[in-house]
C-alpha cells in the first residue's frame, strides 16, 4: 500500500502515521517529494488491509500497489531518483561514466588505467577484485589487495570506486573500500547478498541476470530497498539469448521500459552487452540516446595482456574516441558529459 500525504500535513501528522505503522508490524517507507510526502507500507497483506489509514490525521489517500516491487516503482515514487556519491550526481542531466579493466592485475597495471578513464573524462574507477569467474582455473582477483590498489588509485585520481561484491562475508571489508558496490549479473538473485547490501549506506549498482526478466529485476532491486536502502543503480549488461555472434544480447529497450515503471537510474555495459571490442562503441552511443544515465565500459591498457575479458576491452585511443562520441549524442537529446 501507498500513503499520500495531504499537501498541507504537518511533520507531526507524517511521524503519526509512520509510527502507527511500525506499532501493528508493519515496515514504513517515506519518500518526500517536492509536492507531498508519499509513504510505502511494507509486510503482511492482512496487517495492511486493517491499517485504519482513513482515520489518520494528515492522510489524504491510500493507493493499493498490485504489483510485487513496491518501493522500486513510479506508483511510490513519480520522480527521478538522483544518487549523489560525493558530488557526482547519478540521474540527472549529466552522464556518468564508470571505466576500467575488468580485473585487478597489479599496481602498475590499476594506476595507468585509471589515469587514462581520468583524463578522458571518466568520473568512476571499475575494476573487479573479486572475480568470479566461469572457469575455477581463470584468474580470481586479488581480493583485499585488490581492494587497497583500487583505494589507492582513488586518492591519486579523484576517481570514485565501483567494485563487485560476491557474499556475504566480504560486504563488510567491500564496502570499506568502495564508493559503490556492484551486485554481478550471477548474483542478482542471491537473494541473502542483496538483503546485506540493502543494510549497508553504500548506493548499490545492480547488475541484470544473465537471463532474468525486467520483474525479476525489478523484484532484485525491491530486496535491496526492503532493507532501507533506496540508493539503488540498474545496469543492463545483456542477456543470454539464441544468439551466438555476440556475447550476449544488449537489451537497449529495456532502458526505456525502466524509466517507465522505476524512478531509480539505469546505466548500461555495452563491454559484457557484446563481448566484441569493435561493438562498444556504437552500442555505447545507442544506449545514451536510449537515455540511459551512464555507462559502464572496460578499458585496459594493453587488452592482448588483460587476465579478464580482453576482447572486449577497449584500448585507451579508442575510449577517448568513445567518450567524444557520446558527448555529441548527449547534447542532441539535451544531456551533456
Amino acid at each position: 500500500m501507498i500513503i499520500v500525504m495531504n499537501k498541507q500535513a504537518s511533520q507531526t501528522e507524517i511521524e503519526g502515521v509512520v509510527a502507527r505503522i511500525t506499532e501493528v508490524g508493519l515496515k514504513a517507507h517515506l519518500s518526500e517529494g517536492s509536492f507531498r510526502t508519499i509513504i510505502g507500507v511494507i509486510g503482511e497483506k492482512k496487517l495492511i488491509a486493517e491499517l485504519p489509514v482513513e482515520a489518520m490525521a494528515g492522510v489524504e489517500k491510500a493507493i493499493s500497489v498490485t504489483e510485487s516491487y513496491k518501493l522500486v516503482s513510479r506508483e511510490f515514487k513519480p520522480e527521478d531518483t538522483i544518487i549523489d556519491v560525493d558530488g557526482i550526481l547519478i540521474g540527472g542531466r549529466q552522464l556518468v561514466v564508470m571505466a576500467g579493466p575488468c580485473a585487478v592485475e597489479s599496481r602498475e597495471q590499476l594506476l595507468e588505467s585509471a589515469f587514462i578513464v581520468k583524463n578522458a573524462g571518466a568520473q568512476f574507477l571499475r575494476g573487479g577484485a573479486y572475480k568470479p569467474r566461469t572457469s575455477p582455473y581463470a584468474f580470481q582477483g586479488l581480493e583485499e589487495k585488490g581492494l587497497e590498489l583500487l583505494a589507492e588509485a582513488r586518492e591519486q585520481t579523484g576517481l570514485k570506486i565501483v567494485t563487485e561484491v560476491v557474499d556475504v562475508q566480504t560486504v563488510s571489508v567491500v564496502s570499506s573500500y568502495a564508493d559503490v558496490l556492484q551486485i554481478g549479473a550471477r548474483n542478482m538473485q542471491n537473494f541473502q547478498l542483496l538483503k546485506a547490501v540493502g543494510k549497508t549506506d553504500k548506493p548499490v549498482l545492480l547488475k541484470r541476470g544473465m537471463a532474468a526478466t525486467l520483474k525479476e529485476w525489478l523484484n532484485a532491486a525491491e530486496y535491496i530497498m526492503s532493507e532501507g536502502n533506496y540508493n539503488v543503480i540498474f545496469c543492463e549488461r545483456g542477456i543470454r539469448t539464441f544468439e551466438n555472434y555476440t556475447r550476449n544480447t544488449l537489451d537497449l529497450s529495456a532502458v526505456a521500459a525502466l524509466k517507465q515503471v522505476s524512478h531509480l537510474p539505469v546505466i548500461v555495459d555495452p563491454s559484457h552487452g557484446t563481448g566484441v571490442w569493435k561493438l562498444v562503441r556504437p552500442m555505447a552511443r545507442a544506449a545514451v540516446a536510449a537515455d540511459a544515465d551512464g555507462l559502464m565500459v572496460e578499458v585496459h591498457p594493453n587488452p592482448a595482456k588483460a587476465l579478464s575479458d580482453g576482447p572486449q576491452s577497449l584500448t585507451p585511443e579508442n575510449f577517448s574516441a568513445m567518450m567524444q562520441e557520446i558527448d555529441t549524442v548527449a547534447r542532441a537529446i539535451g544531456r551533456s558529459l
